[in-house]
This record gives structure tokens, C-alpha cells and sequence, in this order.
């Protein structure tokens, strides 16, 4: 019985490990390892529209993958021989739904959608995550940074 908790409580500790390497900041001001010393093209503009959106969260397997484990191992502890089968199988199961849509919603984050008309009097929207340290208003100047398809606004 203590093996048991010993691997549920490790399968948890993955679980959490995993969804923290999963997180990634979506912010108009973080750069991921492979955007770094990449050529951006630079635009200017001026935001017309301001407009709260919900960024899903990932759905990497991680958290079904954990949840099915440890849903699998509690299950595999209520009662015996046939019957702890059956209940490992359907602990696994409901652990596995349960983790996927725990790691969506843990990894959901809040963003904003920017409507910039440009200098060159084109309009474009960008999404990106809130980043608490700056906040855009209608009528702010500012950059559009782009690299490889992916475009982030700055001030």
C-alpha cells in the first residue's frame, strides 16, 4: 500500500514538472530560445482597438498521460483480484480525462487582441497574452515586430 502512494505521489510530481515544461509565455516582450538574434522586420502603427480575449491552454497528452497513471493506480487499490483490475482500468480512464482537461485549463492564459492601423493605413489584428508590466490603449504608437510568420506588437 505505501509503493502504491509512493508512485501515485511520483506520478503527480511529473505531472506538475510536465505542465510547468509545457508553459509558455505568448507576451509581446518574451522570446523564445529560437527567436533570439532572428532579423524582424519593423512596422509602425497605431492601436484602434483594444479587446480582451481567452488563449486555450496546451493540449500536449502530458496531463492525460499523468492523470491516467495516477487514476490507474488509485483505482488498481479499491478492492481485489478481478475487481481491482476493472477499477484500475477504469480509474486509469477517468484519470486520463481528467489530467487532459486539467493541464488545458492550467495553461490557459488571458490575452488581448490588437487592431493597429498601419503607417501605410492597412489594418491588422495581433493576439498576444496579457504581459502585466504593459498595458496598450487606442491611440498608442506602436512596433510590429515579425520573424518567420510570427509578429508581436511592442511599445
Amino acid at each position: 500500500m505505501i509503493k502504491l502512494k509512493n508512485v501515485a505521489i511520483t506520478a503527480l510530481a511529473a505531472f506538475s514538472v510536465g505542465l510547468t515544461g509545457c508553459m509558455s509565455n505568448l507576451t509581446g516582450n518574451s522570446y523564445s530560445r529560437d527567436e533570439a538574434r532572428q532579423v524582424q522586420t519593423v512596422q509602425f502603427g497605431t492601436v484602434v482597438g483594444v479587446e480582451a480575449v481567452a488563449i486555450e491552454g496546451t493540449k500536449s497528452g502530458v496531463g492525460a498521460i499523468a492523470g491516467a497513471a495516477a487514476g490507474g493506480i488509485a483505482g488498481s487499490t479499491i478492492g481485489g483480484g478481478r475487481g481491482s483490475d476493472i477499477a484500475a482500468v477504469a480509474g486509469a480512464v477517468a484519470g486520463g480525462l481528467l489530467g487532459g482537461k486539467a493541464e488545458e485549463a492550467y495553461t490557459r492564459s488571458h490575452g488581448v487582441r490588437l487592431t493597429i492601423q498601419m503607417d501605410n493605413g492597412a489594418y491588422i489584428s495581433v493576439v498576444q497574452e496579457v504581459d502585466p508590466a504593459v498595458r496598450f490603449y487606442r491611440g498608442d504608437r506602436v512596433r510590429v515586430l515579425t520573424a518567420n510568420g510570427v509578429s508581436r506588437v511592442v511599445r
